[in-house]
Order: structure tokens, then C-alpha cells, then sequence
């Protein structure tokens, strides 16, 4: 038996699921997916990051006694070829985005596959609600799981030790720009590992349930692109965090990771939402092409929103708070469709994944599971007040405003004054579109998912 291990969104040699199911001749692969790539832009900073870490995981494999073939191309056809070459079957972690299950159907039709979960704690396929449909609320579906959060520690996998490095041409590792890319400058906590970022917020996580709304505190894990890309595990996150001292910051933050976990569930059990509103809803939305144009560039006129997008224009991060008002701002006062805006964090964010990503958009724009009801809606004035009252953030990702008093941030058209300020007007007013956002939603023709 020839096995490939076929390292995918789980980029580390520790709690591997493909490395403790190992056993025989085994070929642990990377593919840079063509499908995937062709429709990135060659300055693409996700995918510095995970050449980088790929060419880290093959050092580490090493380590073992194996190492890893790293391809670019189709997959389909890469797989063909292995299994000429002899291979019999493939190890693989489960995804289920729209494109990776169609993807691996297509792998599945070429040869045997096995995939394991490892990206996630929860395996959606047995969490129930007792009349034996799935939850669509968060509270009761966590409060359920409450064995599982409060446990000291989960198993990880461990090493099987059971295989051997099938003989195969190692060496030939395509160039990041025979990829058609180049490398780019990363933000800076993206040079450390994962364990280190997990060390030094372990120093900062009894006050992350006061401090985690503040963006100009550096007051969050930073680590939701390593556990994008796999390189620690949300199990290794989860039994380190509980090897500290309970706090409620501690158990804010296993909270937190326990969302994660409930978006992945929901695009399981209900994958229509990926595309369509996950409540049934049909909203017509308004045409908002130029709306949505100024939104993206950080000319809306609203500084905490500017800075939010140029924030996630130069770095392709945000901060969480920062997310939930641009969404509102979008979603609600713009009438933008959210799955336009989703689309477009994901071509920036470097940690985008699909669950998370589409059901946080559609948290925001009132479609979504347990999502936020229609009539809410962020003043992003109030919150650059509270969570930004000195500007400190503004300042930094608009220096054009530097010289400006911070209170004017906070009050609608409070720059207005200044005729010699390069910053643009505001687009809309936030009474006028809150009015509007509440008759559009008032409107909705609902129908049942």
C-alpha cells in the first residue's frame, strides 16, 4: 500500500490526523491549486505566507524521517500521474467550502480517499438538537456542547511512526514566480509561529474579554491565520489556553473559538449558504455600484470606516470590531449585497475562510444564523467614539488627518469645516440611511429555508 498525504489546510506535523493514519510507503504532497491561483493577483500576500509554510512544513517532515513533493497545477491531473506512478490511496483533511467538495469529488473519482477532521474540534455530522435537526443558534448550540468546552484538555492526534518516505523526486520545488507571484512584506506577527504568538497572548489573555473591542490595543491572539492554514490546530490552541489560569478572559476567547466552529457547522448543514441568504430571505437590493466602489477604496467619508478598509487594503487584516462596523455600514446604510462585500474581504483578507467569513456577512446584513436583527444597526460615529476616542487608529491608517482633532472623527460631517482637508465628503447621512435600511428590510418577502 502507497499512501499520499495530501497536506492541504493543515500545514504542521503536530495533532495531524494524516500523520497518525500513515502507514507504509506514504508521499506527503503540497498543491499550489492552478484552479485557485489563476484568479489571485501576483502581489497576493496569503500566498507568500504559504510558500513560506510550505517550504517550513517540508523541513519539519524532514525532521521525521519523510519529506514533502510540493506541485503546482490541477489536481486532477497531478493525481492521474501518482497513481501511474503506483500510489493507491490519499490521506486529506475534510473541507466543505463549495470548491473543495467539488474538488475532492473529482480526486475521489481517480482514486480512493480518506479524509479526516482536523481543521476543526467539532465533527458536524454528530451534534444534534434533541428533536434531531441541526442548531441554528449559538447559545443553545455551545451551551450543548458545554462537555466538550469545559473539558481540561482534548486528545490530539500523535505520530503513527508506522510509515516509511516513498521514493519520489523531493527536489523539485517550483519558485514563487514560476507560480506567477511575488514576494511580498508581510505584517510583522506574521514572521512568528503560532506557538509564539500563543505564548505571548497567553501574558495578555485575563484582560482580552475587556480589551478585545479596542483595535489600537494590541489585545487579540493574532492568530486566525496560522489556524486558517493549519499550522497549529484549534485542539492545540484550545489545551493550552486551558493549561492557564481561568479567567474570564480565558473563557471569552474559548467562546470565540467555539464560533469558529459553529460557521463551519452551519456551511455543513446548510452549504446553500455560501451563495444564498441562509434565512430564505430575497432582498432586491438597490443598485450601489458607486457605493460599493467608495467602500472598498476608503472614500465613504466616515473616518473609522476609511481606515478600516485602507487597513485591510495595505495589510489584508482587520480587527474583528472593525469588521462588524464596515459590515453594518455596507450591508445596512450602503445597501450593498453582502455577498458582494464577502466577496471582496475575500480577495483581501489573509485569513479568509469561507464558513467564517460568509457567516459573519451574513451575521451583519440580518440573513444569517442567529444574525443580528434587521433594525440594528452600527452608528460608526458611537463606535470610533468608544473603542477609538482618541483616533490613535484613524491617524494611523489615514495620515491626511493627522493634524485633526479627534473629536470631529466621532461627529457626523465633522470634517466638513476644514475647506484644505484632502478627505472626501460624506457619501450618505446615517439618519437618512438608517431610514431607508429599515424600509428595505420592512419590505422583504420571506420565505422558509
Amino acid at each position: 500500500m502507497k499512501q499520499i498525504l495530501w497536506f492541504r489546510r493543515d500545514l504542521r506535523i503536530t495533532d495531524s490526523a494524516l500523520l497518525a493514519h500513515a502507514t507504509g510507503e506514504v508521499l506527503p504532497i503540497f498543491i499550489f491549486d492552478e484552479h485557485i491561483l489563476k484568479n489571485l493577483p501576483k502581489e497576493d500576500k496569503r500566498v507568500t505566507f504559504i510558500y513560506e509554510s510550505v517550504l517550513a512544513l517540508k523541513k519539519q517532515l524532514q525532521t521525521l524521517g519523510l519529506d514533502l513533493a510540493i506541485f503546482y497545477g490541477k489536481p486532477e491531473d497531478i493525481f492521474s500521474k501518482l497513481v501511474q506512478q503506483g500510489f493507491d490511496e490519499v490521506l486529506c483533511s475534510i473541507d466543505y467550502d463549495a470548491y473543495a467538495i467539488q474538488r475532492d469529488k473529482t480526486i475521489e473519482s481517480i482514486l480512493p480517499m480518506h479524509r479526516f477532521l482536523d481543521s476543526f474540534i467539532l465533527d458536524p455530522k454528530e451534534h444534534f438538537k434533541k428533536d434531531g435537526t441541526p442548531y441554528k443558534v449559538f447559545t443553545p448550540f455551545y451551551n450543548a456542547l458545554e462537555p466538550l468546552h469545559s473539558a481540561l484538555k482534548l486528545e490530539e492526534y500523535q505520530y503513527s511512526n508506522a510509515c516509511i518516505k516513498a521514493s519520489f523526486d523531493y527536489d523539485n520545488t517550483p519558485l514563487l514566480e514560476e507560480l506567477g507571484f511575488v514576494k511580498t512584506t508581510l505584517p510583522a506577527f506574521l514572521y512568528q509561529s503560532a506557538h509564539e504568538l500563543l505564548e505571548a497572548f497567553s501574558l495578555k489573555i485575563a484582560l482580552y474579554e475587556k480589551e478585545r473591542d479596542f483595535f489600537h490595543i494590541d489585545a487579540t491572539s493574532k492568530l486566525s491565520v496560522h489556524l486558517r492554514f493549519g499550522l497549529i490546530s484549534p485542539k492545540e490552541v484550545f489545551n493550552y489556553v486551558k493549561t492557564l489560569a481561568p479567567t474570564s478572559g480565558a473563557a471569552c476567547f474559548i467562546k470565540e473559538l467555539f464560533w469558529r466552529e459553529f460557521y463551519n457547522y452551519i456551511l455543513y448543514h446548510f452549504p446553500y449558504s455560501e451563495f444564498e441568504n441562509f434565512n430564505g430571505q430575497i432582498l432586491k437590493w438597490p443598485n450601489s455600484d458607486q457605493a460599493y466602489e467608495k467602500w472598498c477604496n476608503a472614500q465613504t467619508g466616515v473616518p473609522i470606516v476609511d481606515a478600516a478598509m485602507r487597513c485591510l487594503n495595505e495589510t489584508g487584516c482587520m480587527h474583528n470590531r472593525l469588521r462588524m462596523i464596515v459590515a453594518s455600514f455596507a450591508t445596512k446604510n450602503l445597501l450593498i449585497p453582502w455577498k458582494r462585500c464577502e466577496a471582496y474581504f475575500a480577495l483581501k483578507l489573509l485569513d479568509y475562510e469561507a464558513c467564517s467569513n460568509v457567516g459573519s456577512w451574513q451575521w451583519a446584513a440580518s440573513t444569517g444564523a442567529d444574525s443580528v436583527p434587521y433594525f440594528r444597526l452600527f452608528n460608526p460615529y458611537l463606535q470610533s467614539k468608544k473603542f477609538d476616542k482618541e483616533g490613535q487608529f484613524i491617524k494611523h491608517y489615514l495620515p491626511e488627518l493627522q493634524e485633526c482633532d479627534a473629536k470631529l472623527f466621532h461627529i457626523e460631517n465633522g470634517l466638513k469645516q476644514n475647506l484644505f482637508l484632502e478627505y472626501p465628503p460624506l457619501l450618505i447621512g446615517i439618519a437618512y440611511s438608517r431610514e431607508r435600511a429599515l424600509q428595505f428590510y420592512k419590505r422583504v418577502n420571506t420565505t422558509k429555508p
